[in-house]
């Protein structure tokens, strides 16, 4: 019996299907049959209890008309049954006929069930849970499917994508971690000397040879430019390993805090300001958000700072909440009015140390750091150009939930 069973259970899937159909075929066939005889032994028994009208007989003579033997029953009177007999007799009658279409229906739906429970629900469920786990990054698991059909051998494939996913995952954060270290580690190996040199170089611009004085002040300018890359470097590492510090979320407070922050901005940089904040009432009904205020504040800080920078007069700023599904975020846009992102400036402003033809005075980092900001805050960056003209850039955060109110 166990080598039929696993022999059963390791049978390709279309041999299975054909197998329950057949089985529950001959079934339906021998439910049809055992109908078929109840029905005619009730009618039988039915029709015994009542007595036979006169019988008309066939009789052979000879040549002077005297009959010969006692002749043949051509033809029986039926027998009278009351009303409800023969209305029963008439159900025996049909119930063969009912019985074929009813018994193959439900024989198909008893084959089609049983190949789902026995065959597909056990590995469709695995499989099912393992791909939401999957999307939840979570690899910690493993896909067990003791079958050798199509499905079994599906889930072992799934095993294996898994096993090298964590793997390869496992990898990426190992060489991350390394880059991380090999960052700060040369970060801080370079401080020593660059102090150094800027002491020699400020030696230098005390000569009397004003060749020396000149190639000093080169030196100096290239050295503070150094130092401020070393500087942003070690300012990166903080701001990958930062974690939200979230407390609820006080919208009327944010608002005015976030505008009081770009006002002073626009206000130091001589552009004007458009504010605007906008906030459905029913998506802080009963529900308690948080975020992390700080965090906000500092996107905000760069992203306006960035865009006085380029802006001809004007900066817009709009401060927003959606929801979208079960999800609430907070949505802040900030748009000027100068030329617009560039189509190369679209794919690459947001990466790191890229700052277009602007090199000598900064390192591009004010949108590579807000992107890091938003994704640790769950959301990201978008950058695109207004309809107007002149740059716009979204940043996203979300919300999380505290308590039901």
């Amino acid at each position: 019996m166990g080598k039929i069973a696993e022999r059963w259970r390791n049978m390709p899937l279309w041999h299975s299907f054909v197998c329950y159909v057949l089985i529950f075929a001959c079934l339906a066939l021998l439910l049809c049959f055992v109908t078929y005889e109840f029905c005619d032994w009730a009618q039988n028994k039915i029709m015994a209890g009542y007595d036979s009208g006169p019988a008309v007989r066939y009789y052979l003579t000879d040549e002077q008309g005297e009959q010969l033997g006692d002749g043949v029953i051509v033809y029986t009177d039926p027998a009278q049954l009351t009303s409800e007999d023969e209305r029963l007799v008439d159900l025996l009658e049909l119930a063969p006929a009912v019985a074929v279409p009813v018994y193959t229906a439900l024989s198909i739906l008893a084959a089609a069930w049983l190949f789902w429970a026995q065959k597909l629900r056990e590995p469709l469920t695995k499989l099912q849970l393992a791909a939401e786990k999957i999307a939840e990054n979570d690899l910690d698991f493993a896909v067990e499917c003791n079958r050798q059909d199509e499905l079994g051998r599906l889930c072992a494939s799934f095993e294996l994508m898994r096993a090298r996913l964590a793997a390869n995952l496992a990898e990426m954060w190992r060489q991350l971690e390394s880059r991380r270290r090999l960052n700060r580690a040369f970060a801080h190996d370079l401080r020593t000397p660059l102090t150094v040199l800027q002491g020699y170089a400020e030696f230098l611009q005390q000569s009397e040879e004003a060749e020396a004085r000149q190639t000093a002040a080169v030196m100096q300018r290239q050295l503070h430019r150094l130092t401020r890359y070393v500087e942003s470097m070690s300012n990166l590492q903080r701001l990958e390993d930062i974690v939200p510090e979230l407390s609820a979320l006080d919208w009327p407070r944010l608002v005015e805090s976030l505008r009081g922050l770009v006002e002073q901005i626009c206000r130091n940089s001589a552009k004007k300001l458009q504010f605007s904040a906008e906030m459905s009432a029913e998506m802080l009904t009963g529900w308690e958000w948080a975020l992390d205020k700080e965090l906000v504040a500092n996107v905000a800080d760069n992203l306006l700072n960035n865009a006085t920078r380029y802006a001809a007069e004007k900066v817009w700023v709009e401060l927003k909440l959606k929801q979208q599904a079960e999800a609430v975020w907070l949505c802040l846009t900030v748009a000027d009015d100068g030329p617009g992102f560039s189509s190369e400036e679209l794919r690459l402003a947001a990466e790191p140390y890229y700052s277009g033809a602007d090199r000598s005075e900064h390192f591009g980092l004010g949108l590579y750091i807000c992107t890091l900001l938003c994704r640790q805050h769950g959301g990201g960056l978008q950058l695109a150009n207004a309809e107007a003209g002149g740059g716009l850039v979204e940043a996203r955060f979300q919300l999380a939930l505290l308590a039901k109110k």
